[in-house]
């Protein structure tokens, strides 16, 4: 079994779930995606004029097809910042296969990530090039189609994305938008962001129920930087690179993912004794008692402003 990830803004939950039986995802062409460079890793076009020239001609313009993309991942923290409004929104996952039998013309592919055009693609083109046969045209059109919409620069890799191409007799448009409806048997979770507002969270956990599917709440942990997720009830889950899994073991005060044989984190072992001590070890407290930690403070910047000022001319 195979999920994917859609991250989502908290103003979009209403338009998400607008009629019970499915919810709709938006499809975009290409050219209005957030990647200036789409469908542009393709060929090396340093080739030769007359090839070319050649490629220009037979391949043409790429065509521009609906398509809506995915995460693998619900941990991917840059995608909870920038695509479900800084980690106000939520995400849903969504069983692959049981989309891609709801709509069998679509495609799927994982996205690869690479800064320089496959060399296959070049010497495809000279083969077509240099046999003129169509067949040896054909292979070259559909394996440019097939690099320029499942192949990205490696700046993006953090999505970890796989997309779904849509064929499009399986959209509706409204005011100019192409929406899918998607049956909600595909929706299997329902993950809201560690800043999503109470009233967010409460309706994402009511529409879980009502669908049938799962609801989690995303943690952002203070002893590893990856974060974790805790199941509606109470449980503590962490992705594994292809599914959210029981934890193998968890803080029994806070939640939080930790070693087998302990119990409780290093935050959560922290006493009051703990506190009192480091408060009296603290030099900055000691500066503060007697009224020097002022100037101390501004001493320390003037000469790591001098510092600064020596590297500069020495450079």
């Amino acid at each position: 079994m195979s999920f994917l990830y859609k991250y989502i803004g908290p103003a979009t939950l209403e338009k998400l779930f607008d009629k019970p039986e499915h919810f709709t995802v938006k499809c975009s062409l290409p050219k209005n995606f957030n990647d200036p460079y789409e469908l542009f890793l393709t060929l090396n076009f340093q080739e030769d004029p007359d090839a070319l020239a050649f490629y220009a001609d037979i391949v043409g313009e790429l065509p521009q097809v609906l398509t809506t993309c995915f995460s693998r991942s619900p941990a991917v923290v840059p995608m909870w910042a920038h695509y479900a409004q800084n980690l106000e929104g939520f995400a849903i996952e969504v069983d692959e296969e049981e989309l891609s039998k709801a709509f069998p013309e679509s495609n799927f592919g994982d996205v690869d990530y690479m800064d320089a055009p496959r060399k296959e693609l070049s010497e495809r083109l000279h083969q077509a090039l240099m046999t003129l046969k169509p067949r040896h045209v054909h292979f070259l059109r559909r394996a440019v189609f097939s690099s320029a919409y499942y192949t990205k620069t490696t700046c993006w890799s953090y999505e970890n994305e796989r997309r779904m191409v849509v064929n499009e007799s399986e959209v509706r448009y409204v005011d100019g938008m192409s929406l899918l409806d998607v049956p909600v048997g595909c929706l299997k979770g329902m993950i809201a962001g560690p800043r999503a507002s109470v009233e967010l969270q409460e309706k994402l956990r009511a529409k879980a129920v009502q669908i049938g599917c799962k609801f989690f709440q995303l943690n952002i942990g203070r002893s590893s930087a990856t974060p974790y997720f805790i199941s509606n009830d109470g449980q503590c889950y962490v992705f594994d690179g292809g599914r959210l899994k029981l934890a193998d073991n968890s803080c029994c005060k806070c939640n939080e993912p930790i070693d087998l044989g302990i119990n409780e984190c290093s935050w959560c072992q922290i006493t009051d004794a703990h506190r009192l001590d480091a408060a009296r070890r603290n030099p900055y407290r000691m500066l503060s008692h007697y009224g020097l930690l002022d100037s101390y403070i501004e001493g320390v910047v003037a000469i790591d402003r001098e510092i600064a000022r020596k590297r500069r001319e020495s450079e």
